[in-house]
């Protein structure tokens, strides 16, 4: 079987840049890896402008390379492909926003689910591979696990089993405390699915799976439940109706849930300070005393006097930050806002100087895993701060492809 693929919400691709080990050399793209991309998508609807598009064209051409609304596209005019991955927009998921505010599968954003779904239906990958805000499993809060079992009930509709894994990039040796929900499925008409149908869905999770054997896990649950959706008549079925606990790992076959909580094991920390750049840095990323006395004041603890909507009071409180920030452990989760004065932002001291800035645009791009100026293809600081705060950790995407290789090498 080809090891063939097709990207959807590509961004500035970083799944590509994952599965098949990108350089960047002399600004000379090196594919190391062997997967073929046969089309990708990136289209964002909410700009004029389209940077992630330019970024991802400049850096492997624009042929095959599509900047269209998705559901303005022919799915049957899609090349047919071994995998299909993409990291569906998340924002009404998204950690920035209270579960209560996010629309989940509803909103504008989450409704970008049902064009995967179509795609789905219309090409049947035989692997297929997504990544998305962890929230998602636990979206909206109103029906706790409602989306993400429509979108299960989605892929046994087609039939499909799934597996996914919360993965805190930083617990395993990466540069990020970046925590997401990757899912892989495959189809029945694989080896794969065959195979794993017969095995004890918690040997899955725990040793067997695609997940356990590139990011270990200690060999207890802590917890663990069971449903099943197939019981439910229908899609609409499944979201009047479905509610579930889902941990942060799991399995789907046959319909058939088997959710378990799971601690990661691993030693190795890669500090913050591995990402400085050690040359001279430009003084624009240097903060004055007035920027440090406010960041001081927004990452310090807080407890502040507040109103419900229902007009009732309460106390909204924050416990205090780092401040500057701690170099001796991975970065904390970047944000799209990196490099504002906001809570979040990460601000370090200078290799030379030992004086606080901001990130420079290179060390986010490392912090992800990307080469040192991927995003350096004629748009501003602000908007290179944005793609990384979008995009995700490239070397979680590379340990999972070794992982779908072997599977795939098995089909033949």
């Amino acid at each position: 079987m080809q090891k063939t693929v097709v990207e959807l919400f590509a961004g500035v691709g970083g799944f590509r840049c994952g599965l098949n080990k990108v350089d960047l050399i002399k600004n000379k793209v090196i594919e190391n890896g062997n997967w073929k991309f046969l089309w990708a998508n990136q289209w964002e609807p909410a700009t004029k402008t389209q940077e992630a598009y330019e970024c991802y064209s400049k850096r492997f051409g624009k042929s095959n390379v599509s900047n269209v609304d998705i559901f303005s596209v022919d799915k049957k005019e899609i090349p047919s492909h071994t995998l299909l991955v993409g990291g569906f927009p998340c924002q009404d998921y998204s950690v920035a926003k209270t579960l209560t505010s996010s629309k989940g599968i509803k909103g504008k954003k989450g409704v970008l689910w049902w064009a995967i779904a179509d795609i789905l239906k219309t090409k049947k990958p035989p692997f297929v591979f997504l990544e998305n805000v962890d929230r998602l499993i636990l979206s909206p809060a109103s029906q706790r696990g409602r989306d993400f079992g429509i979108m299960l009930r989605c892929f046994y509709d087609n039939g499909y089993a799934v597996e996914w894994r919360v993965i805190n990039a930083g617990e395993y040796g990466f540069q990020q405390k970046r925590r997401r929900v990757y899912i892989i499925a495959y189809h029945k008409s694989t080896n794969y699915y065959q195979k794993m149908k017969n095995i004890n869905k918690k040997d899955i999770l725990l040793k067997d799976g695609i997940f356990s054997k590139q990011f270990p896990i200690g060999n207890q649950e802590i917890a663990h439940n069971s449903s099943c959706i197939s019981k439910y008549k229908n899609l609409v079925s499944v979201s009047n109706n479905y509610k579930n606990q889902f941990y942060n790992s799991g399995i789907m076959i046959n319909g058939e849930i088997y959710t378990a909580k799971l601690e990661a094991r691993w030693t190795d920390i890669y500090p913050l300070k591995k990402i400085r750049e050690k040359k001279k840095i430009d003084e624009k990323y240097f903060l004055s005393e007035e920027k440090i006395e406010k960041f001081r004041i927004l990452k310090g603890s807080k407890r502040i006097p507040r109103k419900k909507p229902n007009g009732e009071d309460y106390i909204y409180s924050e416990g205090a930050m780092p401040f500057p920030d701690n170099l001796d452990v991975p970065a904390r989760t970047m944000l799209t806002s990196e490099s504002g004065t906001s809570r979040m932002t990460h601000v370090i001291e200078d290799y030379k100087t030992g004086r606080l800035r901001l990130l420079t645009p290179i060390e986010c791009e490392r912090i992800n895993g990307f080469p040192d100026n991927w995003t350096n293809t004629g748009m501003t600081d602000k908007k290179r701060y944005f793609m990384m705060g979008n995009a995700l950790v490239v070397g979680v995407v590379e340990k999972i492809g070794m992982e779908l290789e072997k599977i795939i090498e098995d089909e033949e």
